[in-house]
């Protein structure tokens, strides 16, 4: 934990995956705050909720690591929830019934943000220290309503009593964080790789008289990211064996497995949701004029066991690997259903190229934006975990060169950029407007 004198400046990175909090004082010290679970110490709070039937006030919740851990113990009925950042700017996502009580996505984020505050203890009040938090330059989902995402996040910290809170494009975050390291004026692309977006910013750094000074000169961002790539694993190994590409008899006509539920399956956000919903019931109706029903009775045992996480955690520990490795062997089990197979990059990569091929174009966004050429650009940060995966790394070695690469902690830079915000001279010139 960081010491126990009170922070000037909260930044908060709340994250698709996990959440990372950071606390910055007067005399411009900035540390991560850090939880102690399972006998380690961790930066990452994942940004999971984990709900149990309660009595009079309504359900129990539990979040990050915890949430993780009643969850896996399974004693009592529960309702895990994961990536549901995910819905902040969807208008389609309007509440969900948790044990009869209703929760709005905001009662989501508080609810989230209240066990982050218990498990932190005295050493986080939101409501006394200047609060900034990092949001998205473009928001996930087919349809994202801005607007809707940004009035959901302040109601949410509202709730928790933060009067008043900038709200920061995660980028520059992390790159006021690179740009303590800077010793000479330069032009940098930060790209941060996250969960469920890819944002990228351009940004003018200079000292002048000893102090740095920074213009950003442009953003873009689009809804693809970790989660994206995720769920091209899903799709091409997982999917397959839970009954995509399999047919259904209706009257006369034998017809395909509608996809939708396997588009559900590759969504984290979505599949946390699937238990008890219209969809499951449907998908149950269909086993019976499913022609080989034995793969949907496995996708519904999935999803009524709730083996969602378990899921995630194969299929992330797999996209892992291959940034090392050149083939791995992915396994799942839980509840009598196994899935085994052996992933070679190659195939990977084939399967994210439309992916990249979107992420290039974002990154040309953003350079014509800022009306930077690629050569002007003297360094690029990356930051996220996806950042990691060979693919990503050619991409942007190929159009700025290897040599312009750079890193510093992939999981911590924002959250501490987006305190030190909080310290500068003029935070209002930093958030986003609305």
């Amino acid at each position: 934990m960081p010491s126990a004198s009170p922070a000037a400046s909260i930044g908060i990175d709340f994250g698709t995956s996990n959440t990372v909090v950071a606390l910055a004082r007067n005399c411009g010290q900035v540390e991560t705050l850090r939880f102690d679970h399972g006998g380690a110490s961790h930066s990452g709070y994942a940004s999971t909720l984990c709900f149990s039937p309660g009595g009079m006030t309504g359900p129990q919740v539990e979040g990050g690591p915890w949430a993780i851990d009643r969850f896996l113990e399974g004693s009592t009925p529960l309702r895990f929830i994961q990536s549901f950042k995910t819905f902040a700017a969807s208008s389609a996502f309007q509440q969900t019934t948790i044990f009869r009580q209703r929760f709005s996505f905001e009662d989501l984020l508080a609810a989230f943000l209240q066990t982050l505050e218990h498990h932190a203890g005295s050493v986080l009040d939101l409501s006394r220290a200047h609060v900034t938090v990092g949001r998205p330059v473009a928001f996930a989902g087919s349809a994202p309503d801005d607007a809707l995402a940004m009035e959901r996040y302040r109601k949410a910290f509202g709730q928790l009593g933060v009067k008043h809170a900038h709200y920061v494009y995660e980028p520059l975050g992390a790159a006021f964080s690179f740009a303590r390291r800077l010793d000479h004026d330069a032009t940098v692309l930060v790209a941060d790789f996250g969960g469920g977006t890819s944002d990228f910013s351009v940004m003018r750094f200079a000292r002048r008289d000893g102090r740095l000074r920074a213009e950003p000169l442009g953003h873009a961002g689009i809804g693809i990211a970790g989660d994206t790539f995720d769920a091209r694993i899903v799709d091409h190994i997982v999917a397959p064996r839970l009954g995509k590409g399999g047919s259904y008899r209706s009257f006369e006509k034998v017809l395909p497995l509608p996809r939708h539920f396997y588009a559900t399956l590759s969504r984290w956000n979505e599949l946390a949701f699937m238990k008890g919903s219209k969809e499951l019931r449907d998908l149950q109706e269909l086993t019976r004029f499913a022609l080989d029903p034995e793969p949907l009775h496995d996708f519904i045992s999935l999803v009524e066991n709730d083996l969602g996480y378990p899921l995630y955690r194969a299929v992330s520990v797999a996209k892992v690997a291959l940034s090392a490795q050149e083939a791995v062997d992915f396994e799942f089990s839980g509840e009598g259903l196994s899935i085994c197979a052996q992933i070679e990059r190659p195939a990977f990569e084939r399967w994210i190229s439309d992916d990249l091929a979107r992420i290039a174009a974002t990154v040309d966004e953003v350079l014509a934006k800022s009306g930077v050429a690629a050569d002007d650009v003297e360094k690029v940060f990356l930051t996220g975990g996806t950042s990691f995966v060979p693919a990503v790394q050619a991409l942007f070695a190929e159009r700025f060169g290897a040599e312009k690469l750079t890193a510093a902690d992939q999981f911590e830079s924002i959250a501490q950029g987006l305190a030190l915000i909080g310290l500068s001279e003029n935070p209002d010139q930093w958030a986003f407007a609305a």
